[in-house]
């Protein structure tokens, strides 16, 4: 059975990496997926395509894969770039602010 060992992105919805530093380990798809010819979903006999382990690191990641004899590939993350301001969000209430409120 084949994995994938990688680092999530970052959640969209949110400005903070919480639960961009876990690793996660998760199964390729073994079969393809199958159209409902009266519903029109669509189903899969795969279950292990849902599950999804998260490690703490990726040596843990990648040690509990060979004790389980599966083949993985790991994806490294993309180096990203801190966002940082220069005086954050309380700029926006400072009193030494130079230009009028405009919102």
């Amino acid at each position: 059975m084949r994995a994938r060992i990688y680092q999530p992105a970052k959640n969209a919805m949110q400005s903070g990496m919480g639960k961009a530093k876990n690793w996660v380990l998760e199964f390729a798809p073994a079969s393809g997926r199958e159209i409902d010819p009266l519903m029109g979903w669509t189903s899969s006999d795969d279950t292990q395509t849902q599950v999804k382990l998260r490690f703490d690191t990726r040596e843990a990641a990648e040690a509990y894969a060979k004790a389980k004899g599966l083949t993985y590939e790991v994806q490294e993350p993309k180096p990203r770039k801190p966002v940082i301001r220069p005086r954050g969000y309380g700029e926006n209430f400072a009193t030494d602010r130079r230009g009028a409120w405009t919102h």
